[in-house]
């Protein structure tokens, strides 16, 4: 590999292990993954650069993008690999007509900043850091997803670099296959997205809330979550946090499009509907970036392993989903209602799967580098568990290389199609990892 001929052809930084600079650049935000160590980190400020640095690494050493660096177990930092690291390309613009055009390296902040100012919303996750390429190409479930749908169902076009170096502007009418895998299929294949063009939302004013409960009341809150989120407006979304321990506690949080004064007597109904009065209630009415500031998670690095299941239908039993987490201290199983403008869109349309599911549900916990295969053991029992309760499917943004039958859990019925658009644009394995679907 000529990492001398590579660096000159780049208008930005190559940063090798022993330059000023390298320790920061190849690290991700979660520390587990520090062992990581690639061969060098481009921090790519064009289009240009990229296909620079596909053409110049293809098969010949691993290759992967980076975005916000929020990959779960570290794909997006290749052990003697090239990292293209995207986040000097983060440029926000709004046009006249609404839609937004989006650097690839921007992180959710910088969205959600740009939009907010020009007073235009588009949905979206809920950690500032995390970057809008993961979020995009694996769906984009988040907190207005109710209302406005995925975060994949407002692109308009990408600008996509390919594994043999061709710059294409992808959309509906051309390259409509890519295009489709795009919506969901995944980061890390297909080629390197550079730029989004997305449709927006005037923004509205919203209301954010949280309802801690006391410990113990975690079953009878889950029970009467479910049917009450699904009765919901799809001005309304929530999710069931629970807090492993014995007993495990529990908090619901969320978001209503609208005021406050439409707000409360929704939670009024939960509370009613459940038997359980919250020990702490919030409820306060905030303008677009405030309202995604409130969830949006710890800026600082944290070590943790997760693991995902897709809830088809709501939980028969919650006392069983409850019993799953007691006494495991430091895990957490967050349950985010899809539903509402989520189903607006056919199950095969875009390559998200889980359209008509009732909601996906995040397995996360704390852990250190000592802990680490203990912790990793406990989430694969917990991901079990669930699954003996009828849970099965994955969300692929909540990537986990244990899930049983990875594959499918992530793609469903749109796996056969997305291997046929993973092969057309990538025959040579280019874009791969061990959970590629060039392996799938």
């Amino acid at each position: 590999m000529d990492w001398d001929g590579l660096r000159h052809r780049l208008h930005g930084p190559l940063l090798r292990p022993g330059d000023p600079g390298f320790e920061d650049a190849r690290k991700l935000f979660n520390p587990l993954n520090d062992d990581h160590i690639p061969a060098a980190v481009a921090q790519c400020e064009s289009a240009e650069d990229v296909r620079e640095g596909v053409l110049a690494a293809a098969n010949r050493v691993p290759l992967a993008a980076r975005s916000g660096g929020h990959s779960y177990v570290g794909y997006s930092a290749p052990n003697r690999g090239l990292v293209l690291d995207l986040r000097r390309m983060s440029a926000v613009t709004v046009q006249p007509d609404g839609t937004a055009s989006v650097g690839a390296g921007a992180c959710l902040r910088d969205v959600y900043s740009g939009l907010g100012q020009a007073n235009r919303c588009l949905p979206g996750g809920s950690c500032f850091t995390v970057g809008i390429s993961g979020v995009t190409l694996g769906g984009g479930i988040g907190v207005l997803q109710r209302k406005f749908g995925l975060t994949c169902d407002h692109l308009v076009s990408a600008d996509v670099v390919t594994a043999d170096g061709r710059l294409l502007t992808v959309s509906a009418s051309r390259t409509p296959d890519l295009f489709w895998a795009l919506r969901g299929g995944g980061g890390g294949n297909f080629g390197i997205v550079t730029r989004f063009t997305f449709a927006t939302d005037p923004a509205p004013t919203l209301t954010v809330f949280v309802m801690v409960f006391p410990a113990g009341s975690a079953a009878k809150v889950l029970g009467a979550w479910q049917p009450w989120i699904t009765a919901a407006p799809k001005e309304l979304w929530a999710n069931f946090n629970m807090s492993g321990g014995d007993p495990p506690s529990c908090r619901v949080a969320g978001c209503f499009v609208g005021p406050g004064s439409a707000c409360q007597p929704l939670l009024d109904d939960l509370i009613a509907q459940s038997g359980v009065v919250p020990d702490r209630r919030t409820v306060d009415e905030r303008d677009y970036f405030r309202a995604m500031r409130f969830f949006s998670g710890k800026p600082d690095r944290e070590s943790f392993v997760a693991s995902s299941r897709v809830l088809s239908k709501p939980a028969p039993d919650p006392g069983a989903v409850v019993a799953v987490l007691t006494g495991r201290t430091g895990m957490s199983l967050i349950v985010d209602a899809l539903g509402g403008a989520v189903t607006d869109v056919g199950v095969q349309q875009t390559a998200f799967p889980h359209r008509t599911a009732f909601a996906t549900a995040q397995i996360y916990a704390t852990a250190s580098a000592a802990s680490e295969a203990e912790v990793t053991r406990s989430v694969a029992e917990v991901v079990a568990g669930l699954g003996k309760l009828g849970m099965s499917g994955g969300y692929v943004n909540y990537i986990d290389p244990a899930l049983p039958e990875w594959p499918r859990s992530y793609y469903g019925p749109n796996l056969e199609r997305l291997r046929s658009v993973a092969h057309d644009y990538d025959p040579n394995r280019v874009f791969d990892f061990a959970q590629s679907l060039s392996r799938a």
